[in-house]
């Protein structure tokens, strides 16, 4: 009953949508600020704002993946739209193809029909199952022709290293702590999850709290940013 209170306020807790866009806005105001910035190699700030990029492009996926799962906003259109956007936004992800395959992983977690999982273990097969599972030909040549366009006004250089790179470095952060962390190797609880330490800062920077794996799939109807909330009440 307190899980399913809990689910039914946070789902129409209205901080969802400004969450969501305010991810949306600032990943895309930094993007056009950095596709422009005269970067020098020799600056820290360059590699700083590189893994900023990266952080907020994982955002982006995490707000579709709430959005999947109907917490980003209680009107469902709008819901629905704002991850279709965050997932376009995304390299191109198609936000009604990853629905049915996330919703397959917490109706299949840890097993053969479970498309984000490999049971080899082995982080590179695992790695690039997981990037097949969720790439299309279309995403490639959508980027490439968006690239082509974009660097008849803009620096290449930039594009690869502030547009590029931090997606390709998403995919990573998102596997390694969203993924291969909590799944790897037996897990002797229902949900079949590992979940990290309580460290809310790392938690946050990491993965948007998603390395509180267990939690996430007790609770797949808690947004992201109360995730942390469900690792104090049940594990104090």
């Amino acid at each position: 009953m307190v899980v399913r209170d809990r689910v039914k306020t946070e789902t129409l807790d209205p901080k969802g949508v400004f969450i969501a866009f305010g991810i949306i806005i600032f990943w895309f105001t930094s993007l056009v600020f950095l596709l422009q910035w005269d970067f020098s190699w020799q600056n820290p700030l360059t590699y700083l704002v590189i893994l900023v990029q990266m952080h907020l492009y994982t955002g982006l996926f995490i707000t579709a993946h709430d959005a999947m799962h109907g917490v980003v906003s209680s009107n469902k259109k709008l819901n629905h739209r704002i991850g279709w956007i965050a997932a376009i936004l995304f390299s191109y992800n198609f936000y009604w193809k990853l629905f049915p395959k996330h919703h397959e992983h917490h109706r299949f977690v840890a097993t053969d029909k479970d498309p984000d999982y490999h049971a080899s273990g082995n982080f590179f097969l695992w790695y690039f199952s997981f990037i097949k599972q969720y790439l299309s030909i279309w995403q490639f040549l959508l980027m490439a022709i968006t690239f082509n366009v974009l660097k008849l006004f803009l620096p290449t250089e930039n594009l690869i290293i502030f547009w590029m790179l931090p997606a390709v470095l998403s995919t990573l952060q998102l596997f390694y702590f969203g993924t291969y962390l909590p799944h790897r190797g037996e897990s002797d609880n229902k949900h079949h999850s590992k979940s990290q330490e309580k460290n809310h800062l790392w938690a946050f920077i990491s993965c948007y709290f998603f390395g509180y794996h267990y939690e996430h799939h007790d609770s797949p109807n808690t947004p992201w940013w109360r995730l942390w909330k469900v690792k104090e009440e049940q594990f104090g």
